[in-house]
Parts: C-alpha cells; structure tokens; sequence
C-alpha cells in the first residue's frame, strides 16, 4: 500500500496551516492572547512537519523538516498595520474572517490525519498509526480554539 500520497499531502497541509496561524497571529498582534496562542498553535504545527519528516523518511520521501520562514518583510508589515488599528471595529470583522478560514483549513488537516490513520492501519503500519494517535488530537484542539474564539467574538463584533 502506498502512503507517501496522503504523508506528502498531510505535510504540505501542516506547512500551510502554521504559515496560517502566524500571519494570522501577526496581523492581530494588537490582540495579545489571539498573537501568543497563534504562535503557540503554528508551533504545534511545526512539531507536526518535523514528525510527518521524520515518517516521510521512512517512507522514501524527502519532507522538510520544519516549515519554511514565507514573507518576513510582510509580516512585519502586518504587525505595523495590526499595532497601528489597534483595536478598531475593523480588525474584529476581520479577525473574524480569519477564524473562520483557519478554522475550515484546520479541519482539512484533521481530515488528512484521519486518512493516513486510516491507511497505517490497513497497512499495519503501527509507527504511522502511533503517529496519528498523537498529532491528530493537537490538530482537534487547534479547530477547537478557532471554533471557540468564534462563538466568543461573533456576538460582540457583529452586534457592535
């Protein structure tokens, strides 16, 4: 059985989502609890890439072991433009926006951890099914925190 589809897939997605999770954290750094967790989430993100790695390997394929740094110049623009909005109406809708989108894209990755999970197991791959029996749930816990931060700030951003 091969598994190098959904291991290259899942890890061009965990690459995807911890760039997602610091731009995000990056333009709402006037909000220090939505740029702290951010950067801790990418972070679970990237220990995610270096195991998807680590598995790849074992699997014949060359995965980068950690998430390329895209855009240094535009994250700092984003962190000027976040600072200097600070907490005006606007950055709230789009803080929404954000969510919304992180949330779907985190949801994707689940999803790709439950395909590969189920591949290891029908291939009887207990090191890829180990694999997903650890990351997958960080992964739930990522969508659950996007989820919750958008039933806290719906109400308030879009009745205001």
């Amino acid at each position: 059985m091969r598994l190098d589809l959904p291991l290259r897939e899942l890890h061009r997605s965990e690459v995807s989502l911890s760039h997602r999770f610091r731009r995000i954290g990056e333009r709402h750094k006037a909000d220090h609890d939505v740029f702290h967790l951010c950067a801790d989430l990418a972070d679970c993100s990237d220990d995610h890439v270096r195991r998807l790695a680590q598995a790849g390997h074992g699997h014949g394929l060359r995965l980068a072991a950690s998430p390329p740094r895209w855009g240094r110049g535009l994250s700092r623009a984003r962190e000027a433009f976040s600072v200097a909005l600070g907490r005006r109406p606007e950055p709230a809708i789009l803080l929404l926006a954000d969510l919304r989108s992180l949330y779907l894209h985190a949801a994707a990755v689940s999803i790709d951890w439950v395909l590969l999970a189920q591949g290891a197991q029908a291939a009887r791959d207990g090191e890829l099914l180990e694999l997903t029996e650890r990351c997958h749930p960080e992964t739930l816990q990522q969508m659950s925190w996007a989820n919750t931060m958008l039933k806290e700030l719906a109400p308030q951003v879009l009745l205001s």
